[in-house]
């Protein structure tokens, strides 16, 4: 067995590729899930914590102790060359890709594979459907978010009966809250209370059903604004035409479009409620980082929210696609004492959902699917 006292040695596979990325720094920077998984490893315990990430070109990184292998092809037989413990690939759409890694790597050596789709598997075009079912026994270990999501998988046949799947949060965030006043002066965001959006402009985030919602509110909440940021805009025609229909949203809500994420915390922080409507998450980013920043979650009662926000412990649920729900669950979060929910929420994130105890449950994770397979 090849750990030491430290632990297990994990290579991160990512066959992911984007071809607007040329610079490696560029890379890391964009993939924040994926150096800050690779940091909670090492600080977890593991042996060595390194990725390999398919790229336009080879090259070698090591930031914080961790290696970055960027390769243009073969990724099977680089995964190989560093003889690892586990293999952690990120998405199970590579089921082909994931086969091939199965054969070139010792058998002692044990393959998760980390779920990062919102959707489930039934969207899938036949010929993916038929080669992740058919490599499936590749996999000694399957990650979620929510259990509810793998049961999905497991019901469409991509996990077998005798295979486990293991409930652990995708991603956590490295955002720290900013000084109310200073966040409040850099931003703009104001009123009593503030909400903010943080998310698409789509039909599964549901925006104008929390314009509905936000407007139902709007008499007995007279200083509450709402201010919406964006990066993709699906239905930018259809908020606009609603903001622009009603003179309370006309006076209240806020179009910031897309922020630099740098500058996303700021936001957070001079927010008092963070508003979306999801149908359906993977996980769910910009809820994370709201609850990094202490900033009350008002969101749908989903399996992945349900998970991040300790089952309404901390903000308020509604019902995905109930406007009413959602008026009555903005109304209940602005009568909770803020800087106190401000500090529950903070508090919560620190306790369940850091970096540290991400790192901690992959690590027990990867021990059960390393002495299964092993046994």
């Amino acid at each position: 067995m090849k750990t030491g006292r430290d632990g297990l040695s994990v290579v991160q596979v990512n066959y992911a590729f984007d071809n607007e990325l040329s610079d490696p720094d560029a890379l890391l920077a964009r993939y924040a899930t994926l150096t800050g998984w690779a940091d909670a490893l090492l600080a977890a315990g593991a042996q060595r914590s390194r990725v390999v990430q398919r790229f336009h070109r080879d090259a070698h990184i090591v930031r914080n102790a961790v290696e970055y292998v960027l390769v243009s092809a073969r990724m099977a037989d680089a995964v190989a060359s560093l003889s690892p413990d586990v293999a952690h690939v990120n998405g199970l759409i590579f089921g082909a890709q994931t086969w091939r890694l199965r054969r070139a790597l010792s058998a002692s050596t044990a393959i998760v594979a980390q779920n990062h789709s919102d959707t489930g598997p039934m969207g899938r075009a036949p010929w993916p459907r038929l080669i992740g079912r058919a490599t499936r026994h590749a996999v000694d270990g399957f990650l979620f978010a929510a259990d509810e999501h793998a049961a999905r998988w497991r019901r469409a046949g991509f996990i077998a009966p005798h295979q486990p799947a293991y409930q652990v949060m995708e991603a956590s965030s490295r955002l720290q809250p900013v000084l109310r006043t200073v966040a409040r002066a850099a931003t703009g965001v104001l009123g009593r209370p503030a909400m903010i959006w943080v998310g698409r402009l789509n039909a599964n985030k549901d925006p104008l059903v929390v314009l509905d919602a936000f407007e139902r509110i709007g008499g007995s909440l007279p200083n509450a604004t709402l201010t919406m940021i964006y990066s993709e805009s699906d239905l930018v025609r259809e908020v606009r035409t609603r903001i622009d229909g009603s003179g309370m949203l006309r006076e209240r809500v806020r179009l910031a479009g897309a922020v630099p994420h740098d500058r996303i915390a700021a936001y957070l922080s001079a927010a008092d409620l963070f508003i979306v409507g999801s149908h359906h998450e993977g996980s769910g980013y910009a809820l994370i980082e709201a609850l990094a920043c202490g900033t009350t979650p008002v969101v749908t009662d989903i399996p992945s929210f349900r998970l991040l926000t300790g089952g309404g412990r901390v903000g308020v649920l509604w019902q995905p696609g109930d406007a009413a729900d959602c008026s009555r669950a903005m109304a209940a979060a602005a009568r909770s004492d803020g800087e106190t929910e401000r500090a529950a929420v903070r508090a919560h994130f620190e306790r369940h959902l850091s970096w540290s105890v991400v790192g901690q449950r992959a690590m027990a994770i990867y021990r059960d699917v390393v002495t299964a397979r092993r046994r």
